[in-house]
């Protein structure tokens, strides 16, 4: 019977630590994060939750069963760990402690997750698991369109999907709202030039896909997608001509690329209400100005903890109901990464955030700069996109935009962590012994 056990015992272990387990292992995660609204729909948020707490069950055996390929200091990123904790610390002042406790548990959760990918897949590997994910969930989306707007002529309401796809747009697909399908849409953009970058998928495939994204982050009329992709290209443009230059010279540039984009990201936030009115989107500034105000309210009563972390808003809960109430909307997030982040975490969290953002794109910018191979972009490319949408959603403190985030902050740690340097610092180099005894440095 031991025999028996041991053998199972070592059957399961393979199964946990080989190469196909990881990669079904990391379409399905992509799949139900990217799919939770759909899956929420369908078949109700007890369903999610025991998918999502399966997967994690899942993730904590993978990392067992490979423990001896991890390093436990390069295991998470320390402004993750930092921002995980400050968050749990959060509910000891969080007006509902236990449901503070359970919405950090779900980020944690997603977290974990991330973490795990980070680990068992290198970055082509993770890129063609978002490719394969985001291709389906955009045809689903596009294929239950087609059913409502043109077919049935008929909206699917437990979807909410509105069926305005005859009329050119906005659709939401099977994403809830417009801005998320533009933005998943840009992220899978981003994921398909990458694989025609690299041949990973056949060229055919790869032009079918990127035809695919864009018509749907057309079709959404999100006003988000336009600035999202004028981003992303520039900051694509750019890396292209920071590899193309000496060595010696790109420290330099990219100091001043550096100082060139702080001074444009403050010009375009003091531009902000000329730029928005450009895409035309001024009405969505004036609510979300309104929305801003009442939040500072908030803010000031609490300015360095913040109300507790949340994630995305509990309407039942203060000061979210209250800010609802006032302004005779139901919105779940602060439509700002960043100001979410301030109203529940306060100013600390920002700081801790705001961190993590700029670590993260910091490392994949130095990496990508440094390795010719085009996968290496793929990693600053979705921390610029993840990085702009903060500015107008609060995509990137949930869902798929906070695992993509987090999959991101591994795997530019993977590279250029302070405690790899650490690790190779301490480690007693091993020399080969001479036949009569004595160490030679080969």
């Amino acid at each position: 019977m031991r025999a028996i056990d041991r053998r199972g015992g070592a059957w399961l272990g393979e199964l946990l630590g080989s190469a196909d387990f990881a990669r079904v292992f990391t379409v399905a995660v992509l799949t139900s994060i990217a799919g939770t609204h759909a899956i929420e729909s369908i078949a109700g948020r007890a369903t999610l939750v025991t998918i999502i707490a399966a997967e994690c069950l899942i993730a904590v055996a993978v990392l067992v069963v490979r423990r001896r390929e991890l390093s436990l200091l390069r295991l998470v990123p320390t402004t993750l760990l930092v921002f995980l904790l400050w968050s749990l610390a959060s509910v000891f002042w969080s007006p509902d402690a236990g449901a503070s406790l359970a919405r950090w548990v779900s980020t944690a959760a997603i977290a974990l997750l991330a973490v795990t990918i980070g680990h068992i897949r290198d970055t082509l590997q993770t890129v063609r698991a978002v490719g394969d994910v985001a291709r389906l969930l955009l045809l689903v989306s596009l294929g239950l369109e087609v059913l409502a707007g043109v077919i049935f002529d008929m909206p699917f309401p437990f979807l909410g999907i509105r069926g305005d796809i005859a009329h050119l747009g906005p659709i939401q697909g099977v994403f809830g709202t417009r801005n998320m399908l533009g933005f998943f849409s840009v992220i899978a953009l981003v994921t398909f030039a990458i694989e025609l970058r690299t041949r990973s998928v056949r060229t055919g495939l790869a032009v079918a896909s990127i035809a695919l994204a864009t018509g749907m982050a057309l079709l959404s009329a999100s006003p988000t997608v336009f600035v999202l992709v004028v981003a992303v290209a520039a900051v694509a443009g750019v890396l292209y001509l920071v590899r193309k230059l000496p060595l010696e010279r790109r420290t330099p540039v990219q100091w001043s690329l550096a100082g060139v984009a702080a001074i444009g990201g403050i010009a375009a936030y003091v531009q902000r209400a000329q730029i928005i009115d450009l895409l035309g989107a001024a009405d969505d500034l004036s609510m979300r100005t309104e929305l801003w105000r009442l939040m500072e309210f908030y803010v000031r009563r609490q300015p360095v903890q913040g109300w507790g972390w949340f994630g995305p808003w509990d309407l039942r809960e203060s000061p979210f109901a209250v800010i609802n109430y006032l302004l005779g909307e139901r919105h779940t997030t602060a439509l700002n990464a960043f100001m979410d982040v301030l109203l529940q975490l306060g100013w600390a969290g920002v700081a801790v955030f705001a961190a993590f953002f700029v670590f993260t794109f910091a490392r994949s910018w130095l990496d990508a700069s440094r390795r010719r191979a085009a996968v290496h972009a793929w990693t600053p490319l979705m921390v610029a996109a993840l990085a702009v949408v903060s500015v107008f959603e609060s995509f990137t403190l949930f869902g798929i935009g906070w695992l993509l985030l987090v999959v991101c902050a591994v795997r530019a740690g993977q590279s250029r962590s302070w405690r790899e340097r650490l690790g190779s610092r301490t480690a007693e180099p091993t020399l080969p012994s001479s036949p009569g005894g004595h160490s030679q440095a080969g």
